[in-house]
């Protein structure tokens, strides 16, 4: 036996390790710079990191133990496993089966983040409720959500994220959901997926989860992929923006509509976001949420993080800054919202990713997409949009995102709605100053 193993703990079963974590009052890290002490340690590893690199100077921070699966010093505080995501992954889902919240799971191409923020809004009115907070919705981010609920909470909003086939599947086996909602299927991550076919069974997997262990879906009847993989279950809950309980909508520039004997305003624009809204009150019925507060926490939600916001500065009309992401199907979508809001228009748009051998027909088909619409000028930004065209009085295609920049500020778009819009690595939020 090599003498390293007799400075760490032995082996111990997942059930063991829970017991520390609970004695540790679930307080645990996987970085060391925001280790508090009494925490456990995960050495989680990645593409550019090792974690049980760093595993010393956690304990030494004052971590309990450290979970690692490289025996790199001698410590009796050291847990030695196979993997350490693993070993993350299987205490979360423990922990979910020890606490008695109903798990709510919510994929889709578009919109989950705003469909999971806006379901918290009007949730957290009713019931304690636990939700993934930001982006964390991955095989690591949703563990991590898992991790910190509470005997208290009643209800979790968990948001299930895709990249490539497996993805959904994977989370759905962690989170254990006993609810789901897909939001849409659109043009995502075609890179990974090799057609929109490919992005509907990745995202399907979640009602496969639903289907085989009798969980509950919410449908989006509008959606024609979503309604037809629907049928395979004898019970489901659809909803549609064309519902009866529904009147007098209104999208552009923001939403308002008549429910349930109230009138509704939101902050969002726009059908795609009606579509979010419908979704939550779908799921808020069947949870019996009073209407009252279904009216409260619509009204109250107020987007962030670059996602669907409306700012006003001095020079421009109105401004509609969506650039936290970008994929073909939500950009159609931004571009008809702009067309919506008051003359004069310009759409800023920039780069999408993740589009693989698709990128120059996407590119090009939002091109000829915001062409057709009653939009005055059209900038694109990046070296995808550059090779969609030439230049012409509407449309300027900049591959140098700086000589974009120095356009626009020359430009100057005073009393125009405009649109920025763009994948998270254009930071298209750059050009918010200059409008």
């Amino acid at each position: 036996m090599n003498q390293m193993s007799y400075f760490c703990k032995k082996v111990m079963s997942l059930d063991s390790i829970y017991e520390l974590l609970k004695s540790a009052g679930m307080k645990f890290s996987t970085d060391t710079r925001k280790i508090n002490t009494g925490d456990l340690f995960f050495a989680l590893k990645g593409g550019n990191f090792n974690g049980n690199l760093f595993a010393q100077q956690a304990l030494e921070s004052g971590a309990s133990y450290a979970i690692v699966d490289e025996l790199l010093f001698e410590s009796d505080r050291l847990i030695k496993v196979d993997d350490v995501l693993t070993c993350l992954q299987q205490l979360s889902s423990l922990h979910r089966t020890k606490m008695k919240a109903k798990v709510i799971g919510i994929g889709g191409s578009n919109g989950k983040t705003t469909t999971k923020e806006l379901m918290v809004s009007v949730f957290s009115l009713q019931y304690n409720t636990h939700y993934t907070h930001g982006n964390l919705n991955n095989h690591i981010g949703v563990p991590l959500t898992l991790l910190g609920l509470k005997p208290e909470h009643e209800i979790a909003i968990i948001e299930l994220g895709t990249n490539r086939a497996g993805d959904i599947k994977e989370l759905c086996d962690i989170a254990l959901p006993e609810y789901g909602l897909i939001t849409n299927i659109g043009k995502e991550h075609l890179e990974g997926f090799g057609s929109i076919e490919g992005v509907a069974r990745a995202e399907s997997e979640l009602y496969d989860y639903l289907l085989k262990h009798d969980g509950l879906p919410f449908v989006n009847a509008d959606d024609t992929w979503l309604d037809n993989m629907s049928k395979r279950f004898t019970k489901c809950i659809k909803y549609s923006v064309h519902d009866a309980k529904f009147s007098e909508l209104e999208t552009s520039p923001k939403i308002q509509f008549n429910y349930s004997g109230m009138h509704i305003k939101s902050v969002l624009p726009g059908i795609h976001n009606f579509q979010n809204i419908a979704a939550v009150i779908a799921v808020a019925e069947q949870f019996e949420v009073n209407p009252q507060m279904i009216k409260t926490g619509i009204e109250s939600y107020v987007p962030s993080n670059n996602r669907s916001q409306f700012l006003v500065s001095e020079k421009a009309n109105s401004i509609m800054l969506d650039a936290y992401n970008a994929n073909p199907s939500s950009v159609e979508m931004a571009l008809k919202v702009l067309e919506g809001m008051n003359a004069p228009r310009v759409a800023i748009l920039g780069d999408m990713f993740e589009l693989g051998a698709f990128e120059a027909e996407e590119h090009k088909n939002i091109r000829d997409i915001a062409s057709q619409l009653q939009i005055d000028e059209i900038v694109l930004v990046g070296k995808a949009f550059s090779g969609t065209g030439e230049n012409t009085n509407r449309i300027h295609c900049f591959e140098d995102k700086s000589i974009a920049i120095d356009y626009v500020i020359k430009r100057d778009f005073k009393n125009y709605s405009v649109l920025l819009k763009g994948s998270r690595g254009m930071k298209m939020e750059d050009f918010l100053p200059l409008v």
